[in-house]
C-alpha cells in the first residue's frame, strides 16, 4: 500500500511506504480477536503475563459469577455482598487455573466460586457456631427444598429431603434445627415496624413465672426442714413432694394413719415455731432449750 505525501516544500511525486506488518508491535490485549475462549486467554497470559489478559477473562465470566450468587441468595444476605464474594472466587479461579490440564475453565470456575460462597455463609452468616458439616448440609437442604417445593407444589418432608440430598434422616433433622437458629434477634433490638424510641423486644416477650416464688420458699424452708427429725422429714417429703395420701404414707413407714396425721401436724408446728424465732448471727452459740422453751439464765451472785 502506497500513500502519497505532499508536505510543504517537498518535491512532487515523492512517496513514502507504510511500515510492513512484520515491523508492527504485538497487538494490545484490547485488540485481541473477540472469539478467544477463556482457556486461550489464560494460556496466553501464562506465556506472556499481561494484566489486561487476566482482566478480560474476569470480565468475560462475570455473568457466570453473578448467576451463582443469585442461586445462593436466600434473602438473609444482601445480594450485592454475595456478588462480591462470587467475583472474588472468580479471580481466584483465574489465578489457579492450569490450561495444560485440558479441562474447560467454566468447569473449574464453578466449584471454586461456589466454595467461596459456602465459606462466606459458614464464616459470616451464622450467629451461633455450628460445625462445618452441618452448615454445608443446611445449604444443600435449602437448595433441595427450593427445588422440591417448586416440583411438588408443597413443602417437602424430611424423608424426601433425605432422598434428594443423599443424607440420612437424622442428618437432615440436625441441619434443619441448625438452620432455624441461623438468624437470631437481639432482645435489645427495637421491635420490627416500630418507631424510634419504642420498647425493645425484651419488654414484649415472656411472661411472669408463677413458680418464681417457690425459689424463695425453697431457700427459706430448706434449712428449717433440716432441723427436723429424719422420720418427720421423710413424711413431709412423701406428703408434699410426692403428693401421697396419709394412708399410703402409713403403709410405707409401717404405722397407722392417725400416727401419720399426728406426725405431720407436729412437723408443721415445729417449722412454724422455728421460722418465727429470730435467726442467730453466724458463729453465735445457740442457747440451750429445755421442754421446747428457752430457760432464762440467772445473774451470777
Amino acid at each position: 500500500m502506497h500513500i502519497e505525501a505532499r508536505p510543504l516544500g517537498h518535491p512532487r511525486g515523492v512517496t513514502t511506504t507504510a511500515p510492513r506488518t512484520s515491523d508492527r508491535r504485538p497487538p494490545r490485549a484490547g485488540g485481541l480477536p473477540p472469539g478467544l475462549s477463556g482457556e486461550q486467554l489464560i494460556a496466553r497470559h501464562r506465556r506472556h503475563p499481561d494484566p489486561r489478559l487476566r482482566d478480560r477473562v474476569i470480565e468475560q465470566y462475570m455473568p457466570l459469577a453473578r448467576r451463582l450468587a443469585v442461586r445462593y441468595h436466600r434473602g438473609q444476605e444482601p445480594l450485592d455482598d454475595l456478588m462480591q464474594v462470587a467475583y472474588l472466587g472468580l479471580v481466584k479461579a483465574v489465578d489457579r487455573f492450569d490450561p495444560a490440564v485440558g479441562t474447560r475453565f467454566s468447569s473449574f470456575a464453578i466449584p471454586t466460586i461456589a466454595g467461596e460462597l459456602r465459606r462466606h455463609f459458614r464464616d459470616t452468616a451464622w450467629t451461633l457456631h455450628v460445625p462445618r458439616g452441618v452448615q454445608e448440609a443446611a445449604l444443600d437442604i435449602a437448595r433441595a427444598a427450593s427445588t422440591l417445593s417448586h416440583e411438588l407444589g408443597r413443602p417437602p418432608t424430611v424423608p424426601e429431603l433425605a432422598d434428594a440430598t443423599g443424607l440420612d434422616v437424622e442428618a437432615v433433622t440436625d441441619a434443619l434445627h441448625a438452620r432455624s437458629v441461623q438468624d437470631l434477634t437481639s432482645l435489645d433490638q427495637p421491635r420490627a415496624g416500630g418507631e424510634e424510641g419504642d420498647a425493645p423486644v425484651s419488654e414484649l416477650v415472656g411472661a411472669d413465672d408463677e413458680r418464681i416464688e417457690l425459689v424463695d420458699h425453697r431457700v427459706t424452708v430448706a434449712p428449717l426442714i433440716r432441723a427436723l427429725p429424719a422420720r418427720e422429714r421423710e413424711i413431709l417429703f412423701m406428703r408434699f413432694a410426692r403428693d401421697m395420701t396419709q394412708t399410703e404414707i402409713a403403709a410405707r413407714v409401717d404405722c397407722s394413719q392417725m400416727q401419720v396425721s399426728r406426725l405431720l401436724r407436729r412437723a408443721i408446728a415445729r417449722l412454724s415455731q422455728v421460722s418465727d424465732e429470730p435467726q442467730a448471727p453466724p458463729g453465735a452459740t445457740p442457747a440451750r432449750r429445755a421442754g421446747g422453751a428457752d430457760r432464762p439464765t440467772r445473774p451470777a451472785a
